[in-house]
């Protein structure tokens, strides 16, 4: 395996002077490709800002994120939002598809954004891939909760990311839903995807195959 992703005493400060606030503390990690990896937390333990962090939205105070052998802490804006659009598939606890687009199109739009062609044929392979392909001209509005997290599953493979950040997947879902989720994840993973997920329920973070737990912003 190679790594991925590292991150070398990553700290992660809000406010000024005295007033300032330590919400990331120290952290360090490593990826290896094909890796499968839950970090669990509760609700204030600092796990949705190393979330931030780790999906390039947002840059340490002080420490260094490694992706793919490249430094990418001190990256611009602009470079920052392509590297994010083309090495990170992003998977949210409530989908976030747009309502207006149908499944095909939802799932096009990060090759949109990365002036991909073959987009559309592209969606419907994937969408195949999680058991949707007859739903592939259906909009949001009509689909169950798991199915929208299928699509976006889908969505989140479209630019072959380096690795699936998936944050909270079965959270908004039941837990029978959330169990199917849970499986397509595995099988990804068996399938040779890198994913990091972000949880706080235990159930959901022992399908990982490592765990690791953030706490008070640091990883204990």
């Amino acid at each position: 395996m190679s790594e991925i992703l590292r991150l070398s005493d990553v700290r992660k400060k809000i406010g000024e002077g005295e007033a300032a606030l330590e919400i990331v503390r120290g952290v360090s990690i490593t990826i290896q490709q094909g890796e499968f990896v839950a970090i669990m937390g509760s609700s204030g333990s600092g796990k949705s800002t190393l979330l931030n962090m780790i999906g390039l939205l947002d840059r340490p105070t002080s420490g260094s994120i490694t992706l793919m052998g490249r430094d990418v802490s001190s990256l611009g804006d602009d470079e920052m939002s392509e590297l994010r659009c083309r090495a990170v598939g992003f998977i949210f606890q409530n989908f976030h598809l747009l309502p207006y687009l149908t499944a095909m199109q939802n799932v096009c739009l990060p090759m949109d954004y990365a002036r991909k062609a073959g987009a559309a044929e592209r969606a419907v392979e994937l969408l195949g891939k999680v058991g949707l392909a007859h739903r592939a001209n259906s909009y949001p509005a009509t689909m169950s909760g798991g199915e929208r997290q299928r699509v976006a599953i889908a969505r989140a493979l479209a630019n072959d990311p380096v690795f699936l950040l998936a944050d909270e997947p079965t959270g908004a879902l039941d837990s029978r839903t959330g169990a199917q989720i849970m499986n397509l994840l595995a099988e990804l993973h068996h399938g040779g995807s890198t994913i990091l997920l972000i949880t706080h329920d235990e159930k959901v973070g022992r399908r990982a195959e490592k765990t690791l737990v953030i706490s008070d912003g640091r990883l204990v």
